[in-house]
Formats: C-alpha cells, sequence, structure tokens
C-alpha cells in the first residue's frame, strides 16, 4: 500500500516508528498538500456568494490550478520515499578496500542527488502554493480568512522542511556546479517564500482584527 493511502493515523505511526521513510521530505510534501487544500476549501465557501460573484470565473481557476498543485505534492510524498530507497542502500555498502570505497563514493554521489529531487520540486510547488493564497486573499469571504491564514502557515512549514531536505542531501555532495546551482535556486524560492507567507499571515490577522 502506497503511504498516500494510509489512514491519517496510520501515517502519522509510520512517521513515529524507526524507519527511514516517511520522513521529513514526505512530511514536507504532505503539509505543503495540507496548506492547498485549505486554500480550495475556502475558495469553495466563497464560490457564489452574492459578494464575490464577480470573482466566480477567478475562484474556478483557483480550484483547478490548486487540485493539480495538491496531487503533485501529494505524489512526492511517494517520491520521496522511493528516491530514499537507494540512498538507504548505498549508505550500507561496503568500504573496506579502496575499490569498495570508490564505488560507494560514487553510488553516493549520484543517489544523494535523487534524493534532493523530490524536495527541490515540493519547494517550487510550495511556493506557488503560497502565492495563490495571496490571489484569492481579496476575494474570499470573510468568515472564512483565518483559513487562508492556516494554510500559508502549513505551506511555510513545507517550504523550510523541504529546504532542510535539501541541504542534508546537498551537505554531502562532491559536485560543486551541482551543489551551486542546487543552493541559488533553493535560497532564492526560501525566501521569496518566506516574505511572501509572512505578509499574507499578516494581512490575515488585520483583517482578523
Amino acid at each position: 500500500m502506497e503511504l498516500t493511502e494510509l489512514s491519517c493515523k496510520d501515517f502519522t505511526k509510520e512517521l513515529a516508528a524507526k524507519k527511514p521513510i516517511p520522513g521529513g521530505g514526505g512530511a514536507a510534501a504532505l503539509g505543503g498538500s495540507l496548506g492547498v487544500a485549505l486554500n480550495m476549501m475556502v475558495v469553495n465557501f466563497s464560490k457564489g456568494k452574492k459578494n464575490l460573484i464577480q470573482f466566480e470565473k477567478e475562484h474556478e481557476d483557483i480550484l483547478d490550478r490548486g487540485e493539480k498543485l495538491r496531487l503533485k505534492l501529494l505524489n512526492l510524498v511517494e517520491e520521496d520515499a522511493k528516491n530514499f530507497e537507494p540512498l538507504s542502500k548505498a549508505y550500507s555498502m561496503p568500504s573496506s578496500s579502496e575499490e569498495e570505497r570508490k564505488l560507494k563514493e560514487k553510488a553516493m554521489e549520484k543517489y544523494l542527488k535523487v534524493a534532493c529531487n523530490a524536495p527541490l520540486e515540493t519547494m517550487e510547488l510550495v511556493y506557488e502554493g503560497i502565492l495563490l493564497h495571496e490571489e484569492l486573499l481579496d476575494m474570499a469571504a470573510k468568515i472564512i480568512i483565518s483559513d487562508i491564514g492556516v494554510g500559508v502557515q502549513f505551506l511555510k512549514a513545507a517550504l523550510n522542511s523541504a529546504y532542510l531536505n535539501v541541504l542534508i542531501n546537498v551537505n554531502s555532495i562532491k559536485d560543486r556546479t551541482y551543489v551551486e546551482s542546487v543552493r541559488e535556486r533553493t535560497e532564492e524560492i526560501l525566501d521569496r517564500g518566506n516574505k511572501k507567507a509572512d505578509e499574507i499571515y499578516s494581512k490575515v490577522l488585520k483583517m482578523l482584527g
């Protein structure tokens, strides 16, 4: 059974266990998916209301983009687990002789990069989710505006969590060109995403008085 098919109760039990997967990367992707789902819930409660009827087209568009994001982030829970498996095996490779050390080093370099893929994509998708919340802010029903704040906090946590999962892998990669490229890519998203999430959350607080 796939991780995303487990009940919430069973998923958290698996997460708590002494097992390599699911781990922080999968939890980050799941958190991002929850943040996007909250955005969609706010849209569904706002869509069709008399004072917001002029935003019907925009609401439908956000729902469409949100559903794609939600599913992509859920898929990354599985992908993160799948990508970690070969790295886990590489960690266990023997390294007694020089030949074994070289083989292990080569495998580690390869699979550390593979392990970066899911959290990297999580960061990019989560940033898109944060922007969806910003887009929705001024065309949401005020009675449910707090959930934009909740959703964006989930996304902020997912962004920072995914970044940590990238960082722990790149710290062991020797390919400096790859490392610098990943650092540049992630630090920009991290900075923009955190600032934007904080702005949205502050606006929600002001709207709530």
